[in-house]
């Protein structure tokens, strides 16, 4: 990376040597790029078994679209989970640094999606399969509900102030690696494999590869250092010695605006990657499944330059404006996209969930990285993030499975259904920009959230307006 002046290092960072600021920027980078990408490579392909596999191996044989409702039940049993382990150790976070959580984080959450892949079926185990696959999810998403958090914070806490956006976008490419490893890896077992085999044991082999990344995010995090910002509190004594009492009284607003910027994002991701495809491969329209899977191949496939872009939007124009773009943009998308699913064309399919994912998605998902960070304040910041994103998962993008299968099956495929609950998501997240104070360039090592900041501003210009 290039050298980066003194001046325009993040808060805490101005007096380390160039040589160390740039190897840490960069190993704070690749770890949290590495994390990200195990983290969405294993929910995407989970999202992708699920509709396709999960049905079959995990539940008796018997009604196929309940089967696929409970399937998606577990899937969402993993989002469940993640806001409990957004809160502790979001909390641990904020007072005992963020690099000591993403090493527990990415061995919490590797660990049990290796374990899956060697998981029995419901034709050897009975019952034992399905409990034991929930007991994973909730491992997995118990660990996954601080990773991504501590990613954004990692990066927005290490990056230069003036590029904020597009460095702390970068890491988020993981997302979009991981993404388009799971649907390459499902596209190509499914069409080199024969289904017996596939279904007997080529569906394991992805879990098991998450030992790999596992080892390589655990070598690069060992040898990064903490935070500046977080550096800075402890010097000053001033790490949170409540940060959970914190979060939920001074950061509240902060929580619930971040929850509505999160909806449209995070519930149009699950909708496109998993739900679209149990979708179109129904019984109703029976478009194939590994072809069709090429739509979140490609999608991700934008995503890895969609996301920086907009991050780098976001240093130039604002978070806000680029955030709002995005929202308007899937509000806009959402009814001709699922019509157009509907059809039960495969080309067409494809590229409705490749846009949807790389442009509708993603255009959100870019400034959200900087965004959510620069809404809270130091004390609380990992928790913040953490109760923001795990929260909204929790409603979005787990919801977004298990309700999105119930509509399927109660409306015989009905499109107009889904286009709603789409349209929901993209329009509360278009009034939640409308909410948060433009944060571009905000000092981190300010204990203040930025919406109750703005608030005093506001209250204070009012006072001297008035006399």
């Amino acid at each position: 990376m290039s050298s980066t002046p003194r001046s325009a290092r993040p808060e805490g960072a101005q007096d380390m040597p160039e040589a160390e600021y740039a190897a840490n920027l960069r190993r704070a980078t690749l770890s949290s790029s590495i994390g990200s990408a195990m983290e969405y490579f294993d929910f995407a392909m989970y999202g992708l078994m699920t509709a396709l596999v999960f049905n079959t191996l995990f539940f008796p044989e018997g009604n196929a679209a309940m089967n696929t409702v409970a399937a998606f039940g577990i899937y969402g049993v993993g989002f469940v989970a993640r806001p409990f382990g957004g809160l502790f150790f979001g909390a641990l976070g904020d007072k005992v640094g963020r690099k000591t959580i993403l090493v527990i984080t990415v061995l919490l959450m590797g660990g049990a999606s290796t374990l899956i892949g060697v998981l029995p079926t419901f034709h050897s185990a009975g019952y034992v399969a399905p409990i034991l696959l929930v007991i994973l999810r909730l491992l997995q998403g118990f660990g996954a509900g601080a990773e991504q958090a501590g990613a954004t914070v990692l990066m927005a806490e290490y990056a230069p102030v003036r590029r904020r956006g597009f460095f702390s976008a970068l890491p988020f490419i993981g997302i979009q690696a991981g993404t388009l490893l799971a649907g390459l890896v499902f596209s190509l077992l499914t069409l080199l494999m024969p289904e017996d085999a596939f279904l007997s044991y080529g569906w394991r082999l992805p879990f098991l590869a998450s030992f790999v990344l596992i080892l390589i995010a655990l070598f690069i995090r060992a040898r990064l250092r903490e935070t500046p910002t977080f550096v800075q509190l402890e010097e000053h004594e001033q790490i949170a010695d409540h940060p959970i009492r914190e979060i939920f009284t001074t950061g509240r607003p902060g929580v619930v605006v971040g929850i509505g910027l999160r909806m449209a994002e995070n519930g149009g991701s699950y909708m496109f990657q998993s739900l679209a495809l149990a979708f179109v491969t129904s019984a109703t329209i029976g478009l194939d499944k590994g072809t069709v899977a090429w739509g979140v191949t490609l999608g991700s496939l934008i995503g890895i330059f969609s996301v920086p872009l907009t991050g780098h939007l976001s240093d130039r124009f604002g978070r806000v404006p680029v955030y709002r773009f995005g929202a308007v943009f899937m509000l806009l998308y959402t009814f001709p996209a699922w019509y157009l699913l509907s059809v039960g064309t495969e080309a067409v399919a494809i590229a409705v969930i490749a846009i949807g994912i790389g442009v509708a998605v993603n255009s959100m998902l870019g400034p959200q990285c900087s965004l959510l960070p620069e809404m809270f304040g130091a004390r609380h910041r990992y928790l913040g993030v953490a109760m923001a994103r795990e929260i909204s998962a929790v409603l979005a993008g787990g919801l977004a499975g298990v309700l999105g299968a119930a509509l399927l099956a109660w409306t015989d495929s009905n499109w107009i259904v889904l286009a709603v609950y789409m349209a929901t998501l993209a329009a509360i997240t278009t009034g939640a920009t409308f909410l948060v104070p433009e944060t571009r360039g905000r000092d981190l090592l300010k204990e203040t959230d930025a919406l109750r900041l703005s608030d005093e501003e506001h209250d204070h210009r009012m006072t001297a307006a008035a006399s």
